[in-house]
């Protein structure tokens, strides 16, 4: 993965996200962003980015947002609002941001933007901090 900021060990080894070609941009305890240039494997069979895609990188953002500490914290469930499509050479942007975070569970807005700032896509996302920590 690319990335403007240093990667966070959990991001150093997502393969998934370096093979979508996502890139790093901000990291702080409860925000992230991150940038996805659609490529044309990004495509569906109507020519415009797959929402697999489009919820790939806000997934992505909001793991890097949930993931503020040494505890391994997963989603417990998330939803997604598709509100415009793009196409091939757009530049996306997922900003996830904390909205609570309240034990071992939080909740997260991820919007999606392209480059003129227009959303794409708004996502919500769920949190469970387990008992794992990232050396175990």
């Amino acid at each position: 993965m690319q990335s403007a900021v240093p990667l966070r060990r959990m991001l150093q080894h997502d393969a998934a996200s370096e093979w979508l070609g996502m890139r790093l941009v901000a990291d702080e305890p409860g925000r992230a962003v991150l940038e996805l240039t659609v490529r044309a494997e990004h495509l569906n069979g109507h020519g415009i980015t797959h929402g697999g895609i489009v919820f790939a990188l806000a997934d992505t953002a909001f793991a890097v947002a949930c993931n503020e500490d040494e505890h391994v914290t997963v989603a417990a469930g998330a939803d997604v609002t598709f509100l415009r499509s793009t196409g091939l050479g757009d530049v996306l942007t997922a900003t996830a941001v904390r909205r609570v975070r309240s034990g071992r569970t939080g909740l997260y807005d991820v919007t999606v933007a392209d480059a003129a700032g227009q959303p794409v896509a708004e996502f919500r996302g769920r949190s469970f901090r387990t008992d794992r920590t990232l050396d175990g």
